[in-house]
């Protein structure tokens, strides 16, 4: 296809989606980054092994994962002109946004009560790796709640028609990369000791 080709409009979609690309590959390029350096630092003499891995992100995943399954569904009932379902599908997705927060939280406290804190006498390279990669990743949520909040602002707003919904489309590029990160974030610290 080429991408010269089209009216204005699809230019500017097809422009739009190509940056949010960028953007989202240049966030993986973060986290391949910092998942190296874990890696290449677990031959460390000081690497921690007892760190019991907290519940909260156990729970986190199912919970960033249902979130991820709400979001689709808002596109399919905006297709389908169900503009009250589309509207609790997306409320439901920030209220899931905001509990996978509040869970971040319980497993840093969860990680305090083993004894290990960010830095300091009683920080080890270990929690240390797993809060800068757990914190870095929340901000990267925290954006994603942001830009939540933007949608479900358009979408009271109705913006959001079939055919026309690329804002939507935009945000649910972003959540579903965020969540799909965590998936790996998550496989990756549970996993890699």
């Amino acid at each position: 296809m080429d991408l010269t080709q089209g009216t204005t409009n699809e230019k500017i979609k097809r422009a739009k989606k190509t940056m949010m690309w960028f953007a989202m590959v240049s966030m993986a390029m973060v986290f391949a980054g910092l998942t190296s350096a874990y890696v290449v630092s677990k031959t460390r003499k000081d690497w921690l092994t007892d760190l019991e891995f907290p519940q909260p992100f156990i729970y986190s995943i199912f919970i960033i994962i249902a979130s991820s399954l709400t979001l689709y569904l808002v596109k399919k009932a905006i297709e389908n002109e169900n503009r009250s379902l589309a509207t609790i599908l997306l409320l439901s997705t920030l209220a899931l946004g905001g509990v996978f927060v509040f869970l971040q939280f319980e497993g840093f406290s969860d990680i305090v009560e083993q004894g290990y804190h960010f830095t300091g006498p009683t920080s080890n390279i270990v929690s240390t790796f797993m809060f800068i990669i757990v914190v870095t990743h929340l901000a990267h949520v925290v954006g994603g709640i942001i830009v939540l909040l933007v949608v479900i602002y358009n979408h009271f707003k109705q913006k959001y028609k079939k055919g026309q919904t690329l804002g939507l489309d935009l945000g649910s590029m972003y959540w579903h990369f965020v969540d799909f990160l965590w998936v790996y974030l998550f496989l990756f610290l549970y996993f890699v000791k």
